[in-house]
């Protein structure tokens, strides 16, 4: 899912056109990003035990690191430190190969708070904001990164429902998302397992 390898991409970009000393400064600007976009409110009350496990992307924006990617999963555990480890995990049919992330993250803030730092490299950190949650049951959740070039639809199930899937658009757009960017992720359920 993944505001989880934004980092990786663009730190590769930037170093395919290295300009000079422009680079590692650029770097460090522009990963250590951990703002929450304008207007958006990361959610209150959340529990990190109920929202570990494995998330299903549902939608997503288009962007140059999950490009073609299919059957995407985020799994969340407890790291040894008090973090969480995460794992991304997606179906590159073109290639014929999965393709796996794995990184760390941990909270900006209070622990209550659904508003973390994610890194899968080294010091690097985005932003990594849950602005919706089902508080209720944790079976689905949008996720941003610093800015509102990044948002990602997840659920506990491969499929979610109409109804859920239209209540998510409805929320995304009233947070000033273009929904028709979004991209539906196929999951074939069979595959999964691989």
């Amino acid at each position: 899912m993944s505001v989880h390898l934004i980092q990786i991409s663009f730190i590769r970009l930037l170093l395919k056109r290295q300009r000079g000393g422009v680079v590692l400064p650029m770097i460090l600007l522009l990963t250590g990003c951990t703002s929450i976009p304008q207007g958006i409110e990361p959610v209150n009350g959340f529990d990190v035990n109920r929202y570990l496990g494995t998330w299903y992307e549902i939608a997503r924006y288009d962007h140059s690191f999950e490009r073609d990617l299919e059957q995407v999963t985020a799994q969340y555990s407890m790291r040894k430190d008090g973090g969480i480890k995460v794992i991304n995990r997606g179906f590159n049919p073109i290639k014929q190969t999965w393709e796996e992330a794995v990184g760390k993250a941990y909270f900006v803030g209070r622990e209550d708070v659904g508003h973390l730092k994610v890194s899968f490299f080294g010091p690097f950190y985005a932003s990594y904001v849950i602005f919706s949650l089902d508080i209720e049951g944790y079976e689905y959740a949008m996720i941003t990164g610093p800015n509102r070039d990044y948002l990602w639809m997840l659920a506990r199930q491969p499929k979610l429902s109409s109804d859920a899937t239209q209540v998510l658009l409805k929320k995304a757009h009233e947070a000033g998302f273009d929904t028709q960017k979004l991209i539906f992720i196929k999951q074939d359920i069979r595959e999964l397992s691989e």
